[in-house]
């Protein structure tokens, strides 16, 4: 008969090897009873068990209690350091380092910040992490779950047996930690969960996993992200230095998956992106890749807006690793990396962050605050701190981690109102009774003031839909604190104009005017995005109004039109080749149609435009300062025609924009000017380059000084049919 002192009670074995204690690391490892020293372990599949001291020799054989591999005895005084196993089957022997002969790896200082919500490096301390610890190499894992009963990592390193690694669980914070001798990098793993009730539930994908299986499977994947050799410090250098509202601006948003594909439909990796996409961008002119969410997502049509792995760069394309060569690449070559970040919502596949513990952890358990109705996803609870860390940490990580130039946050406006999409007795007001969600824009203040201030040089970009105030704000004056804001009313009133008739267009004169109200209220980015070319939509080029080659005019017209305009520029991939189709996640761009002489035309036009923006301070160093425009031609409605100047503020040329949006031209037109004198013509949409019918100025205008339209002289000059001109002050 056991000696009652020391051995456990009989339902506790029961609970160790059924996977349903607690807290294991109390009962299993070396514990001191009396004067002497006892040992349990429980190996799955074992029939003898021997101690081994730290150099591997047998030191003892400890009993076996249960047929599933529990054993338990006493220990010599001199076996104390015994850090290993021997065990036996008939199979034959392995060596076991038994993680309950090991310490914690997190300590009080982060139960500390954990707790308070103000730990910002969770992501070195949560998720699984290979490193040597007490003298061991393995994997530390470390999962966020204060309601569960019970966690496990499970995974390659035991055969995905739940008793096998029950986890520690720190009470302070309900985080629970393990370090698994042996546990290697690139070993699928996930967590296995009982609720609050015992319930066991279905195996969860890591929170914070850093890489993660390709789709369909949903496992988590073991990575390093902290070993990187980055070869742009002379990029961040600079970075730190620039101004970004006062800086050329021009995004070429992307889904990687999309952009090319090869011939089998395979999709490329991302140093093959690398390879190709980068050096394409660079020779466009544009200055920045806006990526599509790359965050591990099980759903290709969703484009990663339901991602369900918020730190693990998608395996689509590759391994962190390539990632981070990715960005690394783009660094050097000059272009910045913008990420779609995803904090408004998630998914609720059973793998992910829904219930995650068994309760509402990561969200609202009322579904009037915790569902989104417009995509069937859950909305994180801004106001648990636990939660708001979580993903203040991930915005962090994608900066720091992965050297990313910049953040575009998705569906802001559904973030800051409690009803949106809802009818009435659908939300639940705030504590004032207003319909804005406080807790949200706490969270967005705060996720700016720590980028920004850890990060110099950054950007954060609001998708904004509303006329939220103080977007682009800085947050000790109260506004959100976002670098830009997306200007979704430039997109729908200038294609909205450019969809009717060009005889109609007079009637309609003020959708290209009332702009101008408000572009200087926040920092705007212009976006012509993937929203617009998606869902039956069709194309921008299809969008426009008129017969073909009034088609391809008005596009040529319109880009120009924009990126004359003052605020940042972004054009979703593949609008550059003008094409009649709308674009789909699930093919290649249509590359072919450069075969084609317009499409090639248009993306001329796209390529001349970004580096005349890049290279005069004119169209980019007061995109968001009034004082950088200045009105010419506001008013000429029956010619819909459109003019103004912009002005750099440093004593650089002005430039003269001016639109015609008929299809008639008009020579001898009379031009109200800033200054008179000579005045080059810089770009022309109608030139024959672009596929236009080659009217112009012969490479120039001369501005007299005689005053018209309250400006101090005027030009003649030459507008063809539905084009864009730019004129530079010369000398």
């Amino acid at each position: 008969m056991a000696d009652p002192d020391w051995t456990l009670p009989a339902p506790e074995v029961e609970a160790i090897v059924s996977g349903r204690h607690g807290d294991p690391f109390a009962v299993l490892g070396l514990h001191q009873a009396g004067a002497e020293w006892v040992a349990r372990a429980f190996v799955p599949g074992a029939e003898e068990l021997e101690v081994l001291d730290t150099d591997g020799r047998r030191l003892a054989a400890l009993p076996r209690r249960h047929q599933a591999g529990f054993f338990e005895g006493l220990l010599p005084v001199s076996c104390r350091q015994g850090l290993g196993y021997l065990a036996r089957n008939q199979g034959g022997r392995w060596t076991v380092i038994d993680p309950y002969l090991l310490g914690p790896v997190l300590g009080p200082l982060d139960d500390y910040y954990i707790g308070e919500g103000n730990h910002l490096r969770l992501y070195d301390r949560l998720g699984a992490h290979p490193m040597r610890h007490e003298g061991h190499d393995g994997v530390h894992f470390a999962v966020w779950a204060p309601n569960a009963s019970r966690v496990s990592a499970v995974g390659d390193f035991n055969g995905w047996d739940g008793r096998a690694h029950v986890m520690r669980k720190r009470r302070d914070t309900g985080v629970w930690e393990i370090f698994i001798p042996g546990a290697q990098e690139g070993q699928c793993y996930k967590y296995e969960l009982l609720d609050p009730t015992g319930k066991l539930l279905p195996l969860k994908s890591d929170p914070f996993g850093f890489s993660a299986e390709m789709r369909p499977k949903t496992a988590s994947r073991v990575a390093r992200t902290d070993n990187f050799n980055w070869e742009d410090k002379a990029y961040l250098d600079r970075r730190r230095k620039i101004d970004q509202r006062r800086t050329p601006m021009s995004i070429y948003e992307v889904h990687l998956g999309s952009w090319r594909r090869w011939n089998d439909g395979r999709f490329l990796t991302y140093d093959e992106l690398a390879d190709t996409l980068i050096p394409y961008v660079a020779e466009m002119g544009y200055t920045h890749i806006e990526l599509l969410p790359v965050s591990e997502h099980p759903f290709d049509p969703s484009w990663g807006y339901q991602p369900t792995g918020l730190y693990a760069p998608t395996s689509r394309f590759g391994d962190p690793a390539g990632f981070a060569r990715f960005v690394d690449g783009a660094h050097r070559a000059g272009i910045g990396v913008i990420l779609d970040w995803v904090p408004a919502h998630f998914p609720t596949d059973e793998h992910g962050l829904a219930r995650f513990d068994g309760t509402a952890l990561y969200e609202h358990e009322d579904p009037r605050q915790g569902f989104h109705p417009d995509w069937n996803t859950a909305i994180y609870n801004f106001g648990r701190r636990e939660v708001a860390s979580f993903l203040l940490n991930n915005a962090l990580y994608w900066l720091e981690r992965y050297h990313v130039d910049g953040l575009r946050v998705d569906a802001v406006a559904s973030m800051l109102y409690l009803d949106y999409s809802r009818r009435e007795g659908e939300w639940i007001p705030n504590e004032h009774g207003g319909r804005e969600n406080l807790e949200a824009i706490a969270f967005l203040q705060r996720v700016n003031h720590e980028a920004y201030g850890q990060n110099p040089g950054i950007v954060t970009i609001a998708e904004e839909s509303t006329a939220f105030p103080g977007v682009s704000k800085p947050t000790n004056a109260g506004g959100l604190g976002f670098g830009f804001k997306w200007n979704m009313g430039f997109m729908h009133d200038t294609l909205s104009y450019l969809k009717r008739e060009p005889i109609h267009r007079k009637h309609h004169h003020n959708e290209l005017t009332f702009g101008l109200l408000y572009a200087f209220s926040e920092n705007f980015v212009l976006p012509l995005s993937h929203d617009e070319v998606v869902h039956g939509k069709g194309s921008l080029l299809n969008k426009m109004a008129g017969d073909a080659w009034q088609k391809f005019a008005t596009l040529r017209a319109y880009y120009a039109f924009m990126w004359g305009y003052p605020g940042k520029k972004l054009l979703f991939m593949g609008q550059e080749l003008a094409p009649w189709g709308e674009w789909s996640e699930a093919k290649s761009l249509d590359w072919n149609l450069l075969d084609h002489a317009p499409h090639r035309g248009v993306q001329s036009l796209m390529r001349d435009l970004n580096h005349v923006y890049r290279g005069t301070p004119a169209l980019h160093a007061r995109d968001c300062e009034p004082e950088g425009f200045e009105w010419l031609t506001a008013d000429d409605k029956e010619n819909s025609v459109f003019a103004w100047a912009r002005h750099s503020g440093e004593g650089h040329p002005i430039v003269v924009v001016v639109s015609n949006f008929t299809p008639v031209p008009r020579t001898c037109y009379a031009l109200p000017m800033p200054v008179a004198g000579r005045w080059r013509e810089l770009l022309n949409t109608d030139a024959h380059i672009y596929g236009g019918s080659g009217m112009g100025n012969m490479g120039a205008v001369v501005a007299e000084p005689e005053p018209l339209n309250g400006k101090p002289a005027q030009a003649s000059v030459t507008l063809p049919p539905l084009a864009t001109l730019y004129f530079m002050q010369d000398g």
